[in-house]
């Protein structure tokens, strides 16, 4: 719903509008995209923002849209990438609270996975050492 709002605030700001005032909405539009819960929305979002981010020359609004861009592809499971561009923001701004606390969330992430892997791996791994005794036992 506020994904609609802003894609009308953008879609129709006045061709007069400022750069600034037209910044701002596809800020907003970007934002509401990559918090969606709709995956075309995110990678919508991620998009845009990978579009703007060229155009951008003020660092406070460079470490905004990697921190979305972060967020985005976070949503989308693509913690690596995630992970890059907080370092991005952190090297703009080394102490933001929201930077630091996605970092840590992607972190935690990474490692639950990494720790679901080496136990699939395990069980994997006994299944087969258990089919080959198995194998032996009626072998012998």
């Amino acid at each position: 719903m506020f994904n609609r709002g802003c894609e009308k605030e953008v879609a129709e700001a006045p061709n007069d509008a400022s750069e600034d005032t037209k910044s701002e909405g596809i800020m907003r539009l970007s934002w509401a995209l990559v918090h969606s819960r709709q995956p075309d929305d995110v990678q919508r979002g991620i998009a845009m923002l990978e579009a703007s981010i060229g155009n951008t020359n003020s660092p406070l609004q460079r470490r905004e849209k990697l921190y979305l861009l972060a967020v985005g592809y976070y949503r989308s499971g693509d913690f690596s990438r995630s992970r890059q561009l907080l370092e991005q923001c952190l090297e703009i701004a080394p102490d933001w609270r929201q930077a630091l606390s996605l970092k840590k969330a992607i972190e935690d992430r990474i490692t639950k996975d990494g720790v679901i892997g080496i136990g699939i791996t395990a069980t994997a791994v006994g299944l087969i050492a258990g089919g080959i005794a198995a194998a032996l036992v009626r072998r012998n």
